[in-house]
């Protein structure tokens, strides 16, 4: 029988860098038994490995930080994105269904255009423009069709002291180079993956019922350049950024020019404030 006294949660993808965020902060959650698997002891694609995992144990949860991320390469690796986006999450949908889990799952603002001049709301349209966020948005609809019981997070800029990330590229980069060209007409909303963390736990901690799709990102929204310009200003390092632009600046995946996430939906929810980038980037370089 599943324990009252504690929800028992999986979560998948482990040694990512979500998944390591949550490890670092999951004692701080009593009410939560929290098991890790990273895809050597738990390949999500693998349905019948998923289905006899989770059959042999009794999660009441599952947070699904498990994903093909890798935007650029996914371009010519598509069946590899979607077998592990969608694929993936179709046999954890599974699972759920079948042994009565409740799936967290984080999704990405790549599964908009950009197009829009105002911070995207749960209920936008979608449109991705790469195959990352196609498979991403395809993981997205397979939940929603198959399950009742879930929580699904976007979240954008996603950086932390763990795994490979935006400010850790730059302050190794930082630590090379003299002057460095940076994209500015990019925006969007950077998000600390520690406070990510902390909001999954928080909503299982708080036995929430109010399942459906949420947008989580740190408040504030800037560029590439500014955000790089904070980063070194915070490290005191004097590097000369010169702004690029996206065209100039030639990736394999197109980015949408604008992904700045309404997060008023997930504050209510859980009656949380969002603390700035600004703040949470000050925390996480603290701790490098």
């Amino acid at each position: 029988m599943k324990s009252s006294k504690a929800n028992t949660i999986l979560v998948t993808g482990a040694n990512g860098q979500l998944g390591t965020c949550i490890k670092a902060i999951a004692n701080n959650y009593p009410s939560c038994n929290v098991v890790f698997e990273d895809s050597s002891s738990l390949d999500i694609t693998n349905r019948n490995q998923v289905l006899q995992y989770i059959s042999n144990s009794q999660f009441d949860y599952i947070i699904n930080c498990a994903a093909y991320t890798a935007v650029d390469l996914a371009e010519d690796n598509k069946e590899k994105a979607f077998e592990i986006n969608a694929k993936g999450v179709e046999n954890l949908t599974i699972a759920c269904k079948r042994y009565s889990c409740t799936l967290f799952h984080v999704s990405t603002d790549f599964v908009f255009d950009g197009k829009k001049n105002a911070p995207y709301l749960e209920e936008d349209n979608t449109h991705p423009l790469n195959y990352y966020g196609a498979s991403k948005l395809n993981g997205e609809q397979i939940i929603q069709q198959a399950l009742s019981k879930y929580v699904i997070i976007r979240t954008s800029w996603l950086f932390s002291e763990f795994g490979n990330n935006f400010v850790k590229t730059m302050v190794r980069l930082g630590q090379e180079k003299k002057k460095l060209s940076i994209v500015a007409d990019q925006y969007g909303s950077p998000t600390y993956a520690i406070d990510l963390a902390h909001i999954m736990l928080k909503f299982i901690a708080s036995s929430s019922t109010s399942y459906g799709l949420y947008h989580f990102s740190n408040h504030g929204a800037t560029t590439w350049y500014n955000f790089a310009a904070e980063i070194f200003k915070l490290q005191n390092q004097d590097i000369r950024l010169h702004k690029t632009t996206s065209k100039q600046f030639a990736s394999r995946a197109i980015r949408p020019k604008y992904s700045v996430l309404e997060t008023k939906k997930v504050k209510e929810t859980l009656n949380i404030d969002i603390r700035n980038w600004q703040s949470a980037l000050k925390e996480m370089l603290s701790r490098l």
